[in-house]
């Protein structure tokens, strides 16, 4: 793995399984399809679409949603209905009804009750309270989910990007051991005709063999960033990837550090998440202190009752309760205590990730600024290293040096173009990462990364 990718994924997102980061997965699909053809912009939609992080995020906000609901029937009314049919034998003598004469026990009798009872908390601040503070558990669930689609988007935009830096690594490796195969025919043509030694034949035939196990190893590193594309945009197991995008080089013009962070304050998900989650926590406070308020509820009910059905006779029963807390055994103290070391806890972590965003970005802007210089100074290094390639080969050509200097060439082109699409690809993870530190990567990345180096 990439370091920008391994960086990303551990600090943009929290990793919700220990075995497994979410990010880098995806839910089944039963697709039949096995072979595809897909752009930066197709797999990213598919991420959105099937990644396990965004999938587990949109059930959790599900699951918030659940909460507030539970929370939000505390103060609702409950209705209930009843309907039971009992035949009983009663001891009078338990109930302290004894008289000569008269039987100890009476029964069995039937007896039917039919009724509907209500409940409604009239008054109970802490109920008011917890179901303010689920509401914003509701809005810091979604924020987090919103948060999650970033990621995914700055994680399958990186395995993209990553796998398009192995197929450009592929052709500079086909186009050496190209070069390679010509430099070894050449020698052994000379060797036939008494120009060079064996030795020529054998120094070109050992950089042929170097350069055939490069490419051997260039595509199976290739095939593997396939295969984590994949997985992280929900593709069957046995699907052909084949990327239709190469490598962008665009050049737009970025924002400045001062417009990046204010941007970025206002527009990160997980800030307003965190914020929410504050909101949050003030209310359960509020809810913890206020268990030391009296309540009142209102509890009735409406029915008939009777031996059996046919005579029965209505009933009803209405009652407010009021309920004041006097004792309660430190049980609000603890909760309180509780709920305001949570409530700093959360501010704390609000005010760092604050503090982090312009962090972020000029770590961002920094590495962008000096990949983009690398990427000039390794493409021009990239046309030298051709022009001294391109000499060496005519000195041994015409007999002047020998095929040392041409294996040497080869050498140093091979580590130009490498170190060109490492930098080329450090250019758009730079910029990818930018995206994500502003709050900007679902809206803007593709922005971000326009135009296209076909190199």
């Amino acid at each position: 793995m990439k370091p920008f990718l391994a960086v990303a994924v551990a600090a943009l997102a929290p990793v919700l399984v220990v075995a497994q980061n979410p990010y880098l997965g995806a839910v089944t699909t039963s697709e039949t399809q096995t072979e595809y053809t897909l752009g930066l912009k197709e797999s990213i939609e598919r991420g959105l679409k099937y990644n396990l992080g965004a999938e587990l995020a949109g059930e959790a906000q599900r699951s918030a949603r659940g909460q507030r609901l539970v929370a939000l029937s505390r103060l609702l009314p409950n209705i209930n209905a009843r309907l039971q049919e009992s035949s009983q034998k009663v001891n009078l003598a338990a109930f302290g009804l004894s008289m000569p004469g008269f039987p100890q026990t009476i029964g069995p009798f039937g007896l039917t009750d039919a009724r509907a009872a209500v409940s409604q908390q009239l008054l109970n601040f802490r109920a008011l309270h917890q179901s303010r503070a689920a509401a914003q558990e509701v809005k810091a669930a979604e924020f987090h989910y919103q948060d999650a689609r970033e990621t995914v988007v700055s994680v399958v935009a990186s395995l993209y990007l990553q796998a398009a830096s192995g197929a450009s690594r592929i052709e500079a490796v086909k186009a050496q051991l190209a070069a390679s195969q010509a430099l070894f025919n050449q020698a052994v043509d000379f060797k036939k005709t008494g120009v060079v030694a064996g030795i020529e034949v054998l120094r070109a035939q050992v950089e042929l063999q170097s350069q055939k196990q490069r490419l051997i190893a260039a595509q199976n590193d290739f095939e593997k960033q396939k295969l984590n594309l994949a997985r992280a945009i929900g593709l069957p197991d046995t699907a052909t990837v084949t990327l239709a995008d190469s490598m962008p080089d665009g050049r737009n013009p970025l924002p400045s550090v001062a417009e990046a962070v204010q941007g970025a304050l206002a527009g990160r998900k997980d800030i307003q998440s965190q914020e929410a989650r504050v909101n949050a926590a003030e209310l359960s406070l509020k809810a913890a202190h206020a268990g030391r308020l009296p309540t009142l509820a209102f509890n009735g009910d409406f029915g008939a009752i009777g031996p059996n059905p046919m005579k029965s006779r209505g009933t009803y029963t209405a009652a407010l309760a009021l309920n004041i807390p006097v004792w309660q055994g430190n049980r609000v103290k603890g909760e309180s205590e509780e709920a305001d070391a949570n409530l700093r806890q959360l501010r704390a972590q609000l005010s760092e990730l604050k503090a982090r965003v312009g962090f972020e970005i000029r770590t961002a802007m920094l590495d962008l600024n000096a990949a983009r210089e690398q990427l000039d100074v390794n493409r021009s290094a990239v046309d030298l290293a051709k022009q001294q390639e391109l000499q060496a080969r005519d000195r041994f050509a015409a007999g002047v040096t020998n095929n040392l200097e041409v294996v040497q060439a080869q050498e140093a082109l091979a580590g130009a173009n490498e170190n060109y699409i490492a930098s080329l690809y450090a250019f758009n993870a730079a910029k990818t990462m930018l995206a994500r530190s502003m709050g900007a990567a679902e809206s803007r990345l593709m922005e971000f990364l326009q135009g296209g180096d076909r190199r």
